[in-house]
């Protein structure tokens, strides 16, 4: 099964310095046929105004990645990590038994985020933040890992089964990817048009995929394409 759930469907909310886009029920946002895909808790498309940024907030229990499409987010936690994630790059933080951060953009143009959350497999783990660069000519044409918690070589590591991955496609080229069997997939397109199993997405329209063992994705557009594999 491959459903697309186009951009304009999906939950919004603007609060002036954040533009943010749900994928799933959050906040506000409350869509009892939208709480989750598998493991995925939550997807927001987040857009950030310059100077401005999440001041300091708990979260327990959950693991948050965040990849940056454009601009940049710098991390500060109560753990003592600081650090600055650039457009391409990923940071990773495993909230376990709890942990305060802060994320802000302090660039002077806007910056933009997808931020998901999965939940772990195992409540009360040890806190921690990592972030990586992911050269974006590194995954041309394939998708590659960016955090893992299969001990995947040089992807940043996560608390729970699931893949996160990155590719980018020039137009008129495709990549395939194997699922495992129950396992669920879900896809966003950061640009471009693509066709997944011959279906046809926009960028930034969410991607929900079950019981498929495969998918062939084809580029109709450049794209750069994030991928969560993940059990049901």
């Amino acid at each position: 099964m491959i459903e697309v759930r186009p951009f304009a469907s999906l939950g919004a909310a603007n609060h002036g310095w954040l533009d943010a886009r749900h994928h799933f029920s959050f906040a506000g946002y409350h869509d009892p046929a939208r709480m989750g895909w598998g493991a995925i808790r939550v997807w927001n498309d987040d857009s950030i105004a310059a100077q401005s940024g999440f001041p300091l907030h708990p979260h327990r229990d959950m693991e948050i990645i965040t990849y940056v499409r454009a601009g940049a987010i710098t991390h500060e936690d109560s753990l003592g990590n600081r650090g600055r994630t650039e457009a391409g790059d990923v940071q990773v933080m495993s909230a376990g038994t709890g942990v305060r951060h802060s994320e802000y953009n302090l660039e002077d143009t806007e910056t933009r985020i997808f931020q998901i959350w999965i939940l772990p497999e195992t409540l009360g783990a040890t806190p921690a933040w990592g972030a990586k660069p992911f050269p974006k000519g590194a995954r041309a044409g394939q998708f590659v890992v960016l955090a893992s918690g299969f001990g995947d070589a040089d992807a940043l590591t996560i608390q729970t089964p699931a893949r996160v991955l990155g590719a980018t496609l020039r137009a008129g080229s495709d990549t395939s990817y194997r699922f495992d069997a129950g396992r669920v997939g879900y896809m966003v397109a950061a640009t471009g048009r693509i066709l997944v199993n011959g279906v046809e997405a926009r960028a930034r329209d969410g991607i929900a995929m079950s019981d498929v063992a495969e998918i062939r994705v084809t580029a109709l557009e450049d794209a750069e394409l994030v991928l969560v594999d993940a059990p049901v």
